[in-house]
């Protein structure tokens, strides 16, 4: 068999959608990153006709160049929460903002093959975006996030995302210097907020893009 990789995560991403959609979220395959921009740009946001968008970080939503296709759109109201070039309390407040958009786009750091999305934050703008605010919302998965259970997915985010999102950001945290959770008190923490998100509320407010490739951290 050719691919044979890819073929065994279209089959685990296609049971997962299944699992996903029975917790009422909105769910989307894609084998490429063309493909998840086409679903996001052409398909959710055509439709959805949305006035204003904005989003949490996310490597993923970096990586595959969605953010270079929607900051600098017109036709919408862009609230640029990436935009360092302003002053602090100006990004803060763009944050706030942000939970008010039509349309809010983020990562996730796991999915468990039960069809939860589960999450640790630092500051919360991204977390509160998915739990309330916005009217709708499109989380983009890589295959890289999809674990067995909740342990699991509490482990990968503790044990790999946290640490490697530390050292990403610069953050003067043990777990930067030795790749392990300290369960530390530094002022840097990046780990302060978990959400469990088990169902969408109302159904299909949240937009889930399962990607069969490794994407973000």
């Amino acid at each position: 068999m050719d691919q044979p990789i890819e073929a065994y995560w279209k089959i685990k991403l296609e049971n997962l959608k299944k699992r996903l959609e029975k917790n009422n979220f909105e769910v989307y395959l894609a084998g490429t990153v063309a493909q998840l921009q086409e679903i996001v740009i052409d398909t959710i946001i055509g439709k959805l006709a949305p006035r204003s968008i904005s989003w949490g970080g996310s490597m993923t939503f970096t990586g595959t160049g969605l953010y270079d296709s929607l900051k600098n759109r017109t036709d919408v109201t862009v609230l640029d929460t990436f935009d360092k070039s302003q002053p602090p309390e100006k990004l803060l407040e763009s944050r706030r903002n942000a939970l008010l958009a039509d349309v809010f786009i983020t990562g996730t750091n796991a999915v468990t093959e039960d069809g939860q999305l589960v999450n640790l934050d630092m500051i919360g703008n991204r977390i509160a975006g998915l739990t309330f605010g916005p009217a709708h919302v499109i989380v983009l998965v890589g295959r890289n996030k999809v674990v067995p259970g909740l342990e699991d997915a509490m482990a990968r985010i503790k044990d790999y995302a946290a640490p490697a999102n530390a050292m990403r950001l610069n953050k003067k945290t043990p777990c930067a210097q030795t790749a392990t959770c300290h369960e530390c008190s530094s002022p840097d923490r990046i780990c302060n907020t978990w959400t469990i998100t088990e169902k969408s509320y109302p159904k299909g407010r949240v937009k889930v893009i399962l990607i069969n490739q490794d994407l973000g951290l």
